[in-house]
């Protein structure tokens, strides 16, 4: 396998990132919230964008068609921290192009066409990306002299093959921590103490390839041993087929400072591999890597390596990811003394299926050992011949991550073996359960993290772990009595499951560090964190939250400086309308989520409200008034006692409307619309009936309560039975009050002898009272509209002189009292 040159970009971003944390620096340097960053990559620009938004600190250019950037390009953007343009092209930088960005911490300008080195005047400048531009030479101009807080510099140009002293003076006196030099391409000439002088430098990454100049790769390893450089990369240290009939290692002997080496995505024959441990066996490292090789047999016994007359500091060994060159398994012989002093070994994406016992046992002190990524299996592992507690004698933690590990139960009893193991890791295998599984009391650590198990898993392990990961394994629910199977649980790591909540009546008193992100949890409340008095990081990011009362505490109470994913993990799922929304920007009033709170501000605001009253009151003789407020509704109440006849004349409708079905149209298009309008009230049974009551007390009362009766008369309504009901409740109750309430409307002539014997009344009536009849004539249709509102306007009136004399009836007694 093989590392493009397209990896690069991620690999030394990577690389910085690490680098800051283990400096214990802040990797966040500029701001990740959305609403400060802009990414306009692939959008075919051709000059920086402008019009951009001052709060921007992010801005991401790249991919585009940018040739320059100039002064005034960037002026409005002056809070912008960091910024990336690669890929496009770019070819000349104005020395006063950032005149207005003086807060630039990150600069990224690499893969651009980029000819000289630009003038930098940035003072807060922490981390600078030059690498693969056509730039002839390495010479840094001047200004870089100011750049005080660069302490990241990763430069190369394929163009550039020399590299002189003068070239990085500018940044003898600076803090320059880590440097990433070269783009692969072979240096013709090096210049003694050119490096050297970087007195501040910690970390090189070398990307330089050496096939004949093993000269200058002495001198470089030299100059980098006479700074504080304690760990150098080699990235690919030889091209492909390279014969290499000299020791390139030569200096290694001479080394003092230098103590970790790490070649990356190099071929290696066997016989350069002889020659590069036979210099490492009588250097200062003391741990060494190999990432990404292809490993080529080039001798007849492969790689054989005698005991040497000399004492080794090396204490760790890394294989991390092997291509070999045949299609056969490599063919070691080394001395075991060579060996026998590590601690640390890690075989990691060889191919390896059963465990090479003669080499590790020889390794007395080894405490770490790394076989993941490989093709082992509990036969493979465990085989016969291979007496674990000979093997490990010492060794305190076990990576198995990524293999083909199947039962927990036999590796359970495996690892009792193992008498001082400490820590297991069986991620990323094929794990199942159902057996009951006996570990030894001295494994302490246990990771079974991507292994589909489900919410047994807790009934398999032991009561003496202190460190649990189950990250991916298929758990919904946290037991209750967690506490009870692991009384001494620190360390629980329940990441990418399907947990919804936390119990509140959950328990870990020694429970340290909790992760429980990327699950489906949408609350965190008080009482599930009152069960974990000692904790002291909480990682509970990338959940579905829900922004309402329920995670009101957790927003705006729990302590945020335990929680290591904090904001950026965090944001609202619902509601819909708060959906994508970083919880730290949620806002909720305190009051809203506060119902005891609530309820004692509604008290405390009606208590003063009552206090002010009783002060109004009796200030304003309040009292008195009330008393004399009693006297008058007691009158008012005997002078209705006396006035029943009066208050019989009090009614809901200015008209009751009888007519027949047939002409409800006109009734309910014409006659209702128009009388409403004029702000009279109609009682209309389709309308107006009150539902479950008999139809007849419907009617009954509609009359009675109405001043009014008005008739539709037409052929249809002399052929309806309710209609004739209607009609003999009404003229019963016009002639028991002595009454002219009724009102007839002739929809349509209707011959005398077409009536009904049931209707004989309504002959008579009609005879007797004048009746209004509905014209064809539309200007006819006007005048008709207006007498049928003065007869109800007319009871209109008579209802105001009834309230009058109601009210002159009411005062009657108050003047006898007073009297």
């Amino acid at each position: 396998m093989r590392m493009s040159s397209t990896i690069w970009p991620v690999l030394i971003s990577c690389l910085l990132l690490i680098l800051l944390k283990a400096h214990g620096e802040e990797v966040g340097y500029c701001s990740t919230l959305t609403e400060h960053t802009k990414d306009l990559s692939n959008n075919n620009l051709t000059r920086m964008p402008s019009h951009l938004s001052n709060s921007i600190e992010y801005l991401d250019v790249s991919h585009n068609n940018i040739s320059s950037i100039v002064h005034g390009d960037l002026s409005g953007l002056t809070h912008l921290c960091s910024l990336k343009v690669t890929h496009c092209g770019l070819q000349y930088i104005s020395p006063d192009a950032f005149s207005s960005n003086s807060e630039i911490k990150i600069l990224n300008i690499s893969y651009n066409h980029l000819k000289v080195i630009p003038n930098l005047h940035l003072p807060q400048l922490r981390i600078l990306d030059l690498s693969t531009n056509l730039y002839p030479s390495y010479a840094l101009p001047d200004s870089f002299g100011n750049l005080s807080y660069l302490s990241i510099l990763a430069i190369s140009s394929k163009h550039a093959t020399s590299v002189n002293v003068k070239d990085f003076v500018p940044l003898q006196n600076g803090h320059l921590k880590k440097i990433l030099f070269g783009d692969g391409t072979e240096l013709q000439n090096y210049e003694n103490g050119s490096f050297s002088q970087l007195k501040s430098l910690q970390e090189v990454v070398l990307k330089v390839t050496f096939c004949q100049r093993f000269d200058i790769f002495s001198d470089m390893i030299m100059d980098f041993d006479q700074t504080q450089t304690k760990k150098i990369q080699l990235v690919k240290l030889f091209p492909d087929q390279c014969t290499i009939k000299t020791d390139p290692f030569k200096a290694f002997k001479d080394l003092r400072v230098l103590s970790n080496l790490s070649i990356v995505d190099t071929w290696l024959n066997s016989s350069v591999m002889v020659k590069l441990f036979k210099n490492v066996w009588k250097s200062s490292f003391e741990e060494t890597e190999f990432l990404n090789i292809t490993y080529n047999e080039d001798t007849p016994y492969g790689f054989w390596l005698p005991k040497q007359n000399h004492t080794t500091n090396l204490r760790s060994f890394v294989l991390d990811g092997v291509n070999h060159r045949q299609y056969h398994y490599p063919t070691f012989n080394v001395s075991m003394e060579l060996v026998n002093k590590l601690t640390y070994l890690k075989f990691s994406g060889t191919g390896m299926n059963i465990l090479p016992c003669n080499l590790i046992s020889a390794i007395k002190s080894l405490q770490v050992l790394d076989l993941s990524n490989n093709l082992l299996e509990e036969s493979g592992f465990w085989w016969i011949g291979c007496s674990s507690h000979k093997v490990f004698p010492a060794l305190r933690k076990l990576s198995l991550s990524h293999n083909r590990f199947k039962d927990l139960a036999e590796i359970a009893k495996n690892v009792n073996n193992m008498k001082f193991l400490e820590s297991l890791d069986l991620s990323f295998n094929s794990i199942t359960t159902g057996k009951p599984c006996f570990w030894p009391p001295h494994l302490i650590e246990l990771s079974l993290s991507h292994n589909n198990l489900g919410n047994n898993v807790f009934h398999y392990l032991s009561p003496y772990f202190q460190k649990i990961d189950l990250s991916k394994t298929g758990i919904s629910v946290i037991p209750l009595n967690i506490m009870s199977l692991f009384p001494r649980l620190t360390y629980l790591y329940l990441s990418f499951n399907s947990i919804q909540v936390i119990p509140a009546d959950l328990r870990a008193p020694m429970l340290v560090s909790l992760h429980i992100d990327q699950n489906a949890i949408t609350f965190i409340s008080q009482k599930s964190m009152e069960g974990f008095p000692k904790l002291r990081t909480l990682k509970a990011g990338h959940n579905p939250f829900s922004c309402d009362c329920d995670s009101f505490w957790f927003m705006t109470v729990y302590n945020k400086s335990l929680l290591s994913d904090w904001p950026q993990d965090y944001s609202c799922s619902t509601p819909p309308s708060f959906s994508g929304r970083r919880l730290e920007t949620y806002e909720r009033g305190w009051l809203s989520c506060q119902p005891g709170l609530q309820a004692a501000v509604v008290l405390s605001v009606l208590s003063v409200v009552g206090v002010a009253l009783a002060i109004i009151v009796y200030a304003c003789d309040g009292i008195w008034y009330t008393k004399m407020l009693w006297v008058w509704i007691r009158v008012k109440r005997r002078g209705y006692k006396r006035a029943d006849r009066l208050l019989n004349a009090t009614f809901r409708y200015h008209a009751f409307i009888s007519y027949s079905q047939h002409d409800s149209t006109w009734v309910g298009s014409q006659l209702v619309p128009e009388l409403e309008r004029s702000g009279l009230s109609l009682c209309v049974h389709e309308r107006d009936f009150e539902p479950g009551k008999w139809i007849v007390d419907n009617i009954i009362h509609c009359v009675e309560d109405s001043y009014k009766s008005l008739f539709i008369l037409s052929k249809h309504f002399v052929q309806s039975e309710w209609c004739n009901y209607e009609l003999f409740f009404a003229q019963h109750r016009a002639i028991s009050v002595n009454d002219d309430s009724l009102v007839f409307v002739l929809l349509e002539p209707i011959p005398a002898d077409s009536l009904p014997k049931k209707f004989l009344k309504l002959r008579t009536l009609l005879r007797r009272k004048t009746y209004l009849e509905w014209p064809a004539d539309e200007r006819k249709q006007r005048v008709f509209w207006c007498n049928l509102k003065a007869i109800l306007q007319t009871v209109d009136q008579s209802k105001i002189l009834k309230d009058v004399a109601t009210d002159i009836a009411e005062m009657c007694p108050l003047v006898s009292v007073k009297e």
